[in-house]
Parts: structure tokens; sequence; C-alpha cells
């Protein structure tokens, strides 16, 4: 039977083969030349509608696909390596839990001086943020890209800055949004440009006057200095917002005709003598934040603003002040009549003079009791140890009077 069927087959195959063409194309079967019922509908439709129904190749949004390409791109700049002529800062552990910072611009032929040795800029130009390498002397540095905040207390000054603790706290007060234009007076060592800067953002405004020529330089210098560094290790541009003009605010009612300010800060010697050049232009409602350095200078601001009959209400005086805390593990140590749970902190820096550093230790002991022993066992135990936590001995001096005007229309009588 198998033999008969082979034979059939091959009989088949040949007669086929001999009847057709040498170019004909093999013959389907009729499921492969079948139409699906969507196809058959869309046979009956006119062909303007058809070609409208017709299925399309499946395409990636092309708009999807760039942003997402340049958040990649824009990730990959910001945690990519150092390169030349970006600001890198350096972090070395001292003695007593203490770190002194260094701030530098990455150039190929120089180097980086440390009390612990030199580290070429070269040795840093490529890495990755974050690595530590160690200078000539072996001491370890850990290197990174420093905050805005960070730049600011360790850019040149001429002026004592406002710090970042009492910008913040401004920047709250004038609740300032991105496309504000913002005055400021006094522009100092250009810390509060810069926050101010970022705050309004590329489609905002910032005018700050000064009335020294020597600080107005710096204030330009700072500020052109980080916006370079910040379009070296970011996709973004910082945006040129700021104009620094350079001339007493006193004498500037002309300048402020011809501009509409949602929000004023006053950092100036005597800023009640500003007040009324530049309320004309703050809008109704619009808040006037002042930075003084004394009690003393907010009492004759108020005054003045009493006698003169200004249009602004007092809203709120503050004083920021920051807390440091310490918290270390103690050290267990066992003696032969006594055992003392003892802990050693800096105490931080007691200033003799700008350069001079003194560090001292502070010991808390505790006398044998049950107490510690429980301690000890657990951490035994647990492969943990007992933590002090308390206040730092030493805080920050610095403190500044914020004072937030809201500027009103008063009643027509």
């Amino acid at each position: 039977m198998r033999a008969w069927r082979a034979l059939r087959r091959t009989a088949a195959s040949s007669s086929s083969s001999s009847s057709s063409p040498p170019d004909a194309k093999p013959r389907r079967r009729a499921w492969e030349a079948s139409l699906s019922p969507l196809e058959r509908v869309r046979r009956l439709l006119p062909p303007e509608e058809a070609a409208a129904a017709a299925p399309q190749p499946p395409q990636a949004p092309r708009e999807e696909e760039e942003e997402v390409g340049a958040l990649v791109e824009a990730a990959g700049r910001r945690s990519g390596p150092f390169r030349a002529g970006e600001l890198a800062l350096a972090e070395m552990r001292r003695k007593h839990n203490t770190t002194l910072k260094l701030l530098c611009r990455l150039a190929a032929e120089a180097v980086l001086n440390s009390s612990g040795g030199v580290l070429p800029h070269r040795d840093i130009i490529g890495q990755l943020p974050g690595q530590v390498l160690r200078t000539s002397e072996g001491k370890r540095l850990l290197l990174r890209r420093p905050s805005l905040d960070e730049y600011v207390l360790l850019m040149p000054r001429g002026p004592t800055i406002a710090y970042p603790k009492d910008i913040s706290a401004l920047l709250m007060m004038m609740d300032i949004h991105p496309g504000d234009t913002v005055l400021e007076t006094g522009s100092g060592s250009g810390a509060m440009s810069l926050f101010l800067s970022r705050a309004v953002g590329p489609k905002g405004r910032v005018l700050s006057y000064e009335i020294r020529e020597d600080h107005h330089h710096l204030a330009k210098k700072n500020y052109r200095h980080w916006r370079s560094a910040w379009e070296k290790g970011h996709v973004d541009k910082w945006p040129d917002n700021v104009e620094f003009i350079l001339k007493d605010i006193s004498t500037a009612a002309a300048d402020m005709k011809s501009v509409i300010l949602d929000a004023v800060v006053l950092d100036m010697l005597n800023p009640q003598c500003a007040l009324p050049v530049v309320h004309p232009s703050l809008k109704q409602g619009g808040v006037c934040a002042v930075y003084l350095a004394n009690i003393t200078q907010v009492i004759e601001l108020l005054d003045r603003i009493r006698s003169f009959k200004l249009p602004f209400l007092c809203e709120r005086i503050i004083e920021v002040t920051h807390r440091r805390w310490s918290v270390l593990p103690a050290k267990l140590k066992h003696y032969k009549s006594s055992q003392m749970v003892e802990t050693q902190e800096n105490i931080e820096e007691l200033l003799q003079n700008e350069n001079e550093e003194v560090h001292i230790q502070h010991q808390a002991v505790l006398k044998e009791s049950e107490y510690n022993e429980s301690l000890r066992d657990a951490a035994e135990t647990n492969h943990s140890v007992p933590y002090i936590a308390r206040p730092s001995h030493w805080q920050e001096a610095h403190s500044a009077f914020l004072t937030q005007l809201r500027k009103f229309r008063p009643l027509l009588s």
C-alpha cells in the first residue's frame, strides 16, 4: 500500500512539472488567497475612505524619542566626569571629625594645594564626582561638584555676604515665581544675585544696584564664574538674567518709572532711603524684604515708614538661627576598677584670628553601673554601640533680622 501511494505522488509531481510553464508561479492554496473580514469590508468602501482606514505601520513618536534622548543626555552630562574649566569641591577629613573644604577651578596645568599635600588637576579631570583621590602625602580627598550655597560660602568676598540660611527665608518671604522681575539693592559679593537668578528663571529679570564700584565688579565676576562653570557640567545653561547697575538707588527714580516690580529685596546700610524710590514701581500686594544686621536698624526703618506715611505694612520680623548637633558613637573602655563610656568630639573652631583654628576635646565619663554593663552586652550581642547626641559646642554666631513689608493701597479719605 505504501509503495502504491509513493508511486502515485511521483506520477502527479512529474505531470504537474511538465504541464506548467517554466516561469509560472507556484499555485497558492485556497486558505492563502482568502481575505480577512476587515479586508472584505474595506474593498466595499470608496477609494478615499479605504485609504484613510488602511492600517499605518507602527512608528515611534518622534517627540517622545527626542524628549527621552534629551533626558538621557542631561543625566549623562550631570553625572559625567569632571571637565576643564569646571568647579570642583575637595573635602578632606581632619582630626576630631572636622572637614576641610577646598574650591578650585579645574585647569590641566594647575594643582590643588592643601595642608595634606598637592593634587594635580589633570588627575581630577576625567574622574567621576564622588571618587576619593590621594594627595602627594597620601591624604584622601573626596571630589564632587559644589552646590550653590557652598559656592557662595567659598567664593571670593568683599563685603559680608547674606548667608544661605537667610537668603532662603528671604525668598520665601517674597514668594518669587519664575518669570518675576525683582529689584535688589546692594549687590555686595553677588550671593543674593545668584539665588535670585535661579528663582526667577530664564524668563525672569533681576535688577541689582550697587553704589560701590569694587563691590559691583566683584559681584559681576562671581556671577560670571558660576555661570561659565555651570555650563561645563550641565546641559542647560544658567540664565543670564541679572543686570548689574553701578548707581545709587536713591537717585534712580527715573529708572524705576518704566519698571513693574514683583518683589524688592533691600540689603543696604540705610534701606529707608530707598523705600520712597522703589515703592511706586512695586505692584500692589508685593513684598519688600529687608536684610538688616541689628534691631536698631529695624526700629529706624519702621519709624521712617510711619513718619513718611509710606504704604507698607510690616507683617513680620524674624531672626533665622541654625542649631548644630553632634551625634557620635560612644567608645567603651575597660579598666581594672571602673568602666567608662567616653566620647571625643570636636567643639569646632575657636577662632583666634581668620587663619587660626583651635580644636579641643571634650570627654564625657560615666562611671561603672548596671546601665553601662547592659550597653556593653547589647553592643557585643547586636554588633552596635551606644550613641551620644547633643548640641555642638560651636554654633554659628552670625545672625540678621529679616523684615517683611507688604505694599497696600491706602484708603481714600
